[in-house]
Order: C-alpha cells, then structure tokens, then sequence
C-alpha cells in the first residue's frame, strides 16, 4: 500500500468544518538537558512535543489519545500558555499568543481554562472551596451581578454539590468531588475553551462517568469548546467529536470519531485501539483484530530517525527510516480524517487473518493460559 494516493487537506490541518477558536501550527517544546561539572552546559533536549498541528473549532470537543509520555499533557500546558514554546505558532480567536507577554495575555487568560489530571494536588488545602473557586474571579478583576459567594454557590449546585459545601476545606471531599470542584473553578469565568488533562483518569468507574456527563452538559449549556486529553478511549469516544492520536510527541492521526474508531489507518492506531480491553461473548472478541507490540516507547531524548513508531511496527521498511511520513489525508478517507504513515493499514478493525505478535514472551504466557 506504499503507493496510496495523498489527497490535500479539505478543511484546515484537522479537518474541522466548524470556525476555528484555537489553531496550532507546527506547535514544538524541547526540554534543554544540561551536564558538565562545574560548568554546566547543554548536551541535549527532551523533545516532548515536536511539530504538532492541531484545531479546536468553537464548541468543539477534540480528543487527544496516546501512550504515557508522548506529549499529551505538555501540549495542554503550551496551549494554555503554562509553558513557553520552542517553535510554531499558536493561535487563538485570530490572535498569535505564541509568544505573548503577561500583559498581552490578560484579556484572553479568563477565556482559556484548564482542569488538571491530579484532583488532589491541584486544590490548595489551605483554602476553603469558596475561596478556591472565587479566586479566579478575583485575579481578573470580575464582579457579577449578586456578588462572587453567590456565583460561587450557583457554580457548586451546577456541578453538582451542596451549596453549603462553600467553607468546607477539600480533604473534606472525596475525589470525585474534588475533581467537580476543579471543574467549578474552570467554569468561573465563562470560559469559550477549557484543556481537561485527564480529569476522570484518578476516578472510579461509577464518578468518572458523573464528571464526563457532567462536562457534556456543561458543554451543551454554555457552548465551551474542550481539548480533551485521555489515556481512556471509551471516554475519549463518549465525549469528543474529533480526536487526534499522538506518539513520542508527534501527532500520527487525526479524524472524525468514526474514522478513527472504526476506519484508522495507522498501525499505531490498530495497536491502540486493540489494547482495549472489552467485554463481550467469545465470538464477538474473536472479530477484533489483535495486536501485541513489542518493547518500549523510545526516548524522547534521542527519537529514532524518520517514522518515530518504525521501531516497533510490523510494517516499517527502509523509507520509514529515512523519510518523516508527512500528515495528509489518504485516498479512500473521509475529509478531514490525516494519517502520517508511509504504508498505512486497511481501514478496519476486524480480525486478521493471522494476529500481529511482535512479543513472542507475550504470546506464550497467552498460549500457556489458554491451555490451563
């Protein structure tokens, strides 16, 4: 399949038919690694985030999914601004806040919001649920109209606490009632855009499902566009319209939910998504491709050359060692649905003819099993 057709993006780099709110071009974050004693000197750099592009249309909920480590959560913090960018650009409702002073910032900070992955450490124990949700309002100088402790209590009853929860601390709350009240100090400011970076990933089952509903609905209300970052597909597939997949920093496939769930067509995809554990009767299992990869993810210290998943791919050949597979979109896709790979996969999910092994350790403690 190395001769497929490219087709030019119809739609912007992801595809969004929507008007775009956040636009990233080329988005990079190198981490300088210093050595040497007693001059310290640069003698290399983490590329955590290497020439991603990424839209985020108005309202939009976009999901980004990968492996730990391959750039998800610095992405979030660069799009936020929390983190100075390397390279690229970052665009938000037509204006560049790449590289954006503090003053410069100001007026957008109130509409850019985040909710962290950590609900315990993202909350300060020393203040008061009241103090921590009103204080953003405080730092950007808004007063609406009833007074803050009321905007704070009618923003507790949305997510759905007590309103007499306002002077409890938060080691006083249970996780998934933190995470609510990270949601709340998101929402105090009537933000267009929040990055939630893995907000259910701390969460049981039974809450996680309460606080992804609970931002669907806050979605639907207040029309909040989401850059929605997410170890877990299930939810990634609940919540967002578009999702995009990441590996060791790069972005290797972007398209609409379907597409991706059902029609991808990059083999880190396949393996992605037949890492995912379902239930289902013994025949049903039996019509899912299985995928068992090999090693670890490379560093991201000294990425391999060329296609960065060629280590661990069961279709990588010398061109993909050589050549950077560019980001476009494959004969055959839909609009808007881009893969970065030289020899992309069929577009399903289905089982193989012969399942893909390339840890035969793996394959054996599975045999084994099977046999008991």
């Amino acid at each position: 399949m190395s001769d497929n057709l490219t087709l030019p993006a119809q739609q912007g780099s992801t595809g969004t038919s929507t008007e775009a709110l956040l636009k990233v071009e080329g988005l990079t974050k190198h981490f300088p690694i210093y050595g040497g004693f007693p001059i310290k000197r640069k003698v290399g750099a983490v590329q955590a985030v290497d020439n991603v592009d990424l839209t985020v249309g108005v309202g939009e909920s976009v999901g980004l999914v990968g492996e730990s480590g391959c750039g998800k959560s610095t992405t979030g913090r660069l799009v936020t601004r929390l983190l100075e960018p390397t390279g690229g650009r970052i665009e938000y409702a037509g204006h560049d806040i790449t590289h954006a002073k503090r003053k410069q910032l100001a007026p957008i900070r109130s509409e850019i919001q985040m909710i962290f992955q950590d609900p315990y450490s993202s909350l300060n124990p020393r203040q008061t649920v009241g103090t921590i949700i009103k204080s953003p309002m405080e730092v950007n100088g808004i007063n609406p109209a009833g007074g803050r402790e009321k905007k704070v209590r009618e923003l507790l009853e949305l997510v759905g606490l007590n309103p007499e929860h306002y002077n409890r601390f938060p080691h006083e709350f249970s996780g998934g009632q933190r995470q609510r009240i990270g949601v709340a100090r998101a929402l105090a400011l009537n933000p267009k855009l929040i990055v939630a970076d893995e907000p259910v990933s701390a969460l049981d089952v039974s809450i996680q499902a309460q606080v992804v509903n609970l931002l669907q609905k806050v979605q639907e209300e207040m029309g909040i566009a989401f850059l929605f970052i997410a170890h877990d597909l299930a939810v990634v597939r609940h919540f967002s319209q578009r999702v995009a997949v990441m590996y060791l920093g790069k972005v290797v496939e972007v398209g609409d939910r379907d597409s991706i769930y059902n029609r991808p067509r990059h083999p880190y995809t396949h393996a992605l998504l037949s890492a995912v554990p379902e239930v289902a009767m013994d025949d049903e299992a039996e019509n899912r491709e299985r995928i068992r990869l090999a090693g670890d993810v490379p560093s991201p210290i000294s990425p391999p050359s060329g296609c960065r998943f060629r280590t661990r791919c069961w279709k990588a050949q010398d061109k993909c060692a050589t050549e950077e597979p560019p980001l476009v979109q494959i004969s055959g896709n839909r609009d808007g649905h881009l893969t970065a790979c030289h020899f992309p996969e069929e577009p399903t999910t289905e089982a193989r003819d012969e399942d893909v092994v390339l840890d035969p350790a793996l394959k054996a403690l599975e045999d084994s099993a099977e046999k008991e």
